[in-house]
């Protein structure tokens, strides 16, 4: 189809084809494979077969199919890496993207994303239609329970680097936060400003870092000599909703806590609406995991315990680009350090007497 009638097609709403290579060699009077080799940016090309190509690649609005030219490089690379998120949405995996696309834009990939929704089944299949479309690498916050699967893609060249939760049944790199540490620091910030009744609100326990973070809270408990009462770790709460449902039961207790911390940012949501619906915000300290949009700008503003997700978003991609261009090396697990930072509601004393 010459230019004229794809113009003509255009303007009657007819369907137009797209272009291929043999059109655009056909119109430039070259090879298929000279047209190829200018794609590609062989340097051999002389300037005037590269500026025909390249005039009749204008002309004719020609895209290269970048997923077949991806099979006859020799690294046999498609410039693509997948993000497999727990909820796009979450304010977390939208920093973590965008870390991730930063650091890919250097090397001229492009970033496919995806929610798992905290499903194995949807974890299985994402990562199935990832190495379909030959991604060069994936990225991936997981939900299922083992990831020995993933063996055979690692052994087949498509490395994977675990974000925010490491791998179960399966060796690979891992960029984490101390989360632990972090628990641990943020109850003894409540406990150092007088709260010895302190309780636990979580998101879904099989996730790993709630108990990491359930291990600090522990330990933090432990050293001050303060007892655990199992009426005050609530678990499984995958939402605000059940999150702010959780607290209300805790408040209308027998032995109501006067600090709470919450070791999700979901979860401190829910438990902060609770809390502004009875007006106890200003009387129930609360210290949150993960800082979340406007929490400085709440009254009280929310004391968190930071995840530097920029800096390990960064540290997944880049060590994602070192398997990709060969390092070969044992896996290795990074720790990101977090930041306790008071705000306000974490220094809430608790009632007197």
């Amino acid at each position: 189809m010459n230019q004229s009638d794809r113009d003509q097609r255009a303007t009657t709403g007819d369907p137009v084809r797209r272009a291929t290579m043999r059109d655009v060699a056909a119109l430039s009077g070259v090879s298929i494979k000279t047209v190829s080799r200018v794609i590609n940016g062989v340097s051999t090309v002389s300037d005037d077969l590269r500026d025909r190509v390249t005039r009749a690649i204008t002309q004719l609005d020609f895209q290269p199919n970048l997923a077949a030219s991806s099979l006859r490089r020799t690294d046999g690379a498609t410039r693509q890496i997948a993000l497999l998120l727990e909820d796009v949405a979450n304010p977390f995996s939208a920093t973590l993207s965008r870390a991730v696309e930063n650091v890919a834009r250097e090397h001229d990939t492009l970033v496919f994303a995806g929610s798992l929704d905290e499903e194995p089944q949807r974890e299985l299949e994402l990562v199935r239609a990832a190495t379909l479309h030959r991604v060069d690498g994936i990225i991936i916050v997981p939900a299922a329970p083992d990831h020995g699967y993933l063996h055979r893609e690692i052994r087949t060249g498509t490395p994977v680097v675990f974000v925010d939760r490491p791998p179960r049944g399966l060796a690979a790199d891992a960029v984490l936060a101390t989360n632990t540490e972090g628990a641990r620091e943020a109850v003894l910030h409540l406990a150092d400003h007088g709260h010895t009744e302190i309780a636990f609100l979580g998101d879904e326990s099989s996730i790993t870092t709630v108990g990491e973070r359930l291990t600090g809270f522990r330990r933090a408990l432990a050293e001050r000599g303060l007892p655990e009462r199992p009426d005050r770790v609530a678990l499984d709460l995958p939402d605000p909703g059940t999150a702010a449902r959780a607290v209300a039961a805790m408040l209308d207790s027998a032995h109501p806590p006067t600090a709470l911390f919450t070791a999700q940012n979901l979860v401190t949501i829910g438990a902060i609406q609770t809390l502004q619906a009875r007006g106890l915000h200003h009387d129930v300290a609360v210290v949150g995991f993960d800082d979340f949009p406007m929490a400085d700008l709440l009254a009280p503003r929310v004391t968190v315990v930071a995840q530097d997700v920029m800096r390990i978003g960064t540290l997944a991609v880049q060590r994602l680009f070192e398997r990709i261009t060969g390092d070969d090396g044992a896996p290795r697990e990074e720790r990101v350090p977090t930041t306790l930072i008071a705000r306000g509601s974490g220094e809430i004393p608790p009632p007197a007497g």
